[in-house]
């Protein structure tokens, strides 16, 4: 992939194979932006697992304390008793049958978090080729298949999100934009760290975290020195 004269001059103002603090790391990541718009601030965790094997999987939800700085869309799929409480909260889409029947017919998916109550699962799971693909299924495990919508809804849209490996064992999130204070960014990243720390699998062996880069929406990355990684994680206690 070629990248475009910022990007290169960026990459020259510091030195790609160094390892940096987590706070120096988010310092270069704020004075490499260049975009004209607000950039994200994302993190990349190279993890040591099998993302071939079920029982290596990593995914949780997490909350951090500053928030991402996006304006986060919430979807709620619930029966007609539930949609009063799902809209008091804040969510922006809410619906039942109707609403899987309207996405099943391609309605746009214009939300980034899918909450649905456990009744409305068997409806939901129709949708798994549509939404799953998008990282919009809801799951237990994420904190997105409840009863109690309203409290979903209100933690989604203060900064909670969900983070799941990929295939190739990486977590990608975004802690943040290039227009937070530092320190904010450092407590949204050692919250996230830890948490991420803390959903180790039994099975892993070896080093579970091999590598972590942080870099803006269209910035370089900045390698972070992952053997300070408990002192960054203590921040989050």
């Amino acid at each position: 992939m070629a990248h475009g004269k910022k990007y290169r001059e960026a990459s020259q103002r510091y030195d790609k194979e160094t390892p940096y603090s987590a706070e120096e790391a988010l310092e270069l990541v704020k004075t490499l932006a260049s975009a004209k718009f607000d950039e994200t601030v994302e993190v990349v965790y190279k993890l040591g697992i099998d993302p071939k094997k079920a029982d290596q999987l990593v995914r949780g939800t997490v909350s951090l304390p500053h928030g991402t700085g996006k304006d986060v869309r919430v979807a709620v799929f619930c029966s007609a008793d539930k949609e009063e409480d799902a809209k008091s909260a804040g969510a922006d889409v809410v619906g039942g049958k109707e609403l899987v029947e309207a996405i099943s017919g391609g309605r746009d998916l214009d939300f980034d978090v899918a909450i649905a109550t456990p009744d409305m699962m068997s409806e939901v799971g129709k949708l798994g080729r549509v939404l799953g693909p998008r990282g919009l299924m809801p799951n237990p495990k994420a904190g997105t298949v409840t009863q109690d919508v309203a409290k979903a809804v209100e933690e989604f849209k203060a900064g909670r999100l969900e983070y799941r490996n990929d295939k190739y064992g990486n977590v990608h999130v975004a802690v943040g934009k290039v227009s937070f204070a530092a320190d904010l960014l450092v407590d949204n990243l050692a919250a996230l760290t830890a948490e991420v720390v803390r959903a180790r699998p039994a099975g892993t062996k070896g080093r579970y975290l091999e590598r972590m880069t942080l870099s803006s929406t269209m910035g370089p990355g900045v390698k972070v020195d992952i053997s300070h990684i408990e002192e960054l994680t203590e921040l989050a206690s």
